[in-house]
């Protein structure tokens, strides 16, 4: 193993320790946790949605999702209401409360993104965009390839 390989390692699992820990930090007090922001999110990005949507774009069980509707709507963050067209499924919808609360987090998050680069010159910037992109898809090949083994007879 080559000493750069270990210091990009450890400088991207530094870089996400520290992400971790201040995304948290906002959420201490509320009712949220990372758990729902994240639901909260997709729904920011995707509009209104089926539970079971939800639970793919999370990637995580129905039930665990249900939990996290059910959590959300008890905090005035989501809705629930009928599908308009599948009368089995029920649509989830951020709520006026739901939407501010998004739109703070959105300006947090483009405040902080044009802290974290504002010393860096703009090719750096496109460079380092450039190889963490190419360092996540190697990882998600990676971990594709480890399932596959994993799952093999």
């Amino acid at each position: 193993m080559t000493s750069d390989a270990l210091r990009i390692l450890d400088g991207v699992m530094r870089l996400a320790e520290l992400v971790q820990r201040d995304m948290a930090e906002p959420f201490a007090g509320t009712t949220l946790t990372m758990s729902r922001a994240a639901l909260l999110w997709v729904l920011q990005s995707t509009g209104p949605s089926t539970q079971q949507a939800l639970a793919t774009a999370l990637e995580v069980s129905p039930r665990n999702v249900t939990g996290l509707v059910d959590a959300l709507e008890a905090s005035g963050h989501v809705e629930r209401a009928p599908h308009p067209t599948d009368r089995r499924a029920t649509l989830v919808t951020l709520t006026v409360l739901g939407r501010d609360v998004m739109r703070q987090m959105v300006a947090q998050r483009d405040q902080m993104a044009d802290d974290l680069v504002a010393e860096l010159a703009p090719t750096e910037k496109s460079e380092l965009a450039a190889g963490l992109n190419k360092l996540a898809d190697r990882y998600e090949i990676m971990l594709g390839a480890a399932r596959e083994r994993k799952d093999a007879p």
